[in-house]
């Protein structure tokens, strides 16, 4: 895998790693785990309960790929730190704006 994200045909699947209680909302750049997956690091300040966290992480990923909240779910990983979101739209256009922010 060259990047934190998998081409669909109708999106893709992001993979992230979350921290919760974080004293900001910000996206930290591409992580490589010791397995050698690369994960896209976030940090929020919502507090892991009652999907906090994860809806504060959807939030955070739309406003930075400047798309609907509603395009983007956690669909794996809810209650781990290491999270899969499904973004829908055009997959090109999707892989292009995921990398800009890998460079944050």
């Amino acid at each position: 895998m060259t990047g934190p994200f998998r081409p669909r045909s109708d999106g893709v699947d992001l993979f992230v790693r979350l921290t919760p209680k974080a004293a900001m909302d910000r996206l930290e750049g591409i992580e490589i785990s010791a397995d050698g997956r690369s994960h896209l690091q976030a940090r929020v300040r919502a507090v892991p309960e009652n999907g906090a966290a994860n809806q504060a992480l959807e939030r955070l990923v739309a406003k930075a790929l400047r798309m609907p909240r509603s395009a983007i779910s956690v669909v794996a990983g809810g209650t781990a730190r290491l999270k899969t979101l499904r973004i829908s739209g055009d997959p090109a256009a999707l892989a292009k704006g995921i990398e800009a922010l890998s460079v944050v």
